[in-house]
């Protein structure tokens, strides 16, 4: 009973909301009301502000929200682990990657279901600061994001793959195939990633060093909104090099280097420092540790 009105608690901790919990949870308003009013009970502490609706948490409710996010990610691991035995991994991996390791994330989801093919995966697009939330929360099993600029807290590292950049555009627009200098990249209409994503903050401090900024005409939280400016009109963008490997280029479409040499970033998988992980957790470290990402990437990228 303690795991289930811990569930109906995180639940409306998440939803902020007392019927969108009890929906989520598949139980009536007044079931989750009286199974949080038996925690308080159990705890002897008020874990909910109450008014007319949902108004927070107390101190003491966000220190049992903590704990039973942890409650509840290790009953869910010790379930994991009890029906593995003899009969392989399953359940679900819960993966959080931002959208400049979309293109490769196959490279790691591929390797893992190779190794466990009972198990299957969901991938979320998400910014850095919602995995690290994520993570934190333990709704997460893992997630793949940039290791040194912005590095998340409170993780476990393992390097994938080095990051660099290029500029796609029209093969019109840049005869030849020399590198584009930044100067000549913010004269043209850009289209980008949001500020919200590290990758564009990556970019703009790239673009500073330069002595300049970078003013996109279109921002969008998609490389697929991207690709179909790109495609239609006389736009530019400035992606991982990667990106192409999954898209392709169209034949009115070039990728060209940059001028200067951006420093690479690291991407790399990240999951909860804790112990025990979950088996979820574990079995994801095991493949990627004994796998060669970045040259899977690369052979395939040159490949292509």
């Amino acid at each position: 009973m303690l795991i289930r009105h811990l569930t109906f608690f995180v639940a409306l901790a998440r939803e902020g909301h007392f019927a969108k919990a009890a929906k989520a949870c598949n139980i009536t308003q007044p079931t989750l009301s009286a199974a949080l009013r038996k925690l308080e009970e159990d705890f002897g502490a008020r874990l909910v502000v109450r008014g007319q609706h949902f108004e927070g948490l107390t101190p003491e409710g966000e220190r049992v929200l903590a704990w039973g996010q942890q409650i509840i990610s290790d009953y869910e691991s010790l379930k994991d682990d009890m029906t593995s035995v003899g009969r392989g991994l399953s359940g679900t991996l819960r993966l959080g990657v931002v959208p400049a390791a979309m293109p490769v994330v196959s490279f790691v989801t591929e390797g893992f279901r190779t190794v466990h093919p009972a198990a299957s995966v969901e991938i979320l697009s998400m910014s850095s600061r919602q995995i690290q939330s994520g993570l934190d929360s333990l709704e997460l099993h893992g997630g793949i994001t940039y290791l040194e600029n912005e590095p998340l807290e409170r993780v476990f590292r393992l390097p994938l793959y080095r990051e660099r950049y290029v500029v796609v555009a029209r093969r019109d627009r840049f005869p030849g195939d020399a590198p584009i200098d930044w100067r000549t990249i913010v004269d043209c209409p850009l289209c980008l990633l949001g500020t919200d994503l590290q990758n564009r903050r990556i970019l703009d401090s790239i673009a500073r060093i330069h002595g300049v900024s970078l003013k996109p005409a279109v921002v969008s939280n998609s490389y697929l909104a991207i690709c179909s400016h790109l495609r239609r009109g006389d736009w530019i963008s400035v992606v991982p090099h990667t990106l192409p490997y999954v898209f392709g280029l169209a034949p009115e479409l070039a990728a060209y280097e940059i001028a200067g040499c951006p420093p690479a970033q690291s991407l790399g998988v990240v999951t909860p420092n804790r112990r025990p992980l979950a088996k979820m957790t574990n079995a994801l470290f095991d493949v990627v540790a004994r796998a060669d990402i970045a040259a899977d990437i690369e052979a395939a990228r040159l490949g292509s």
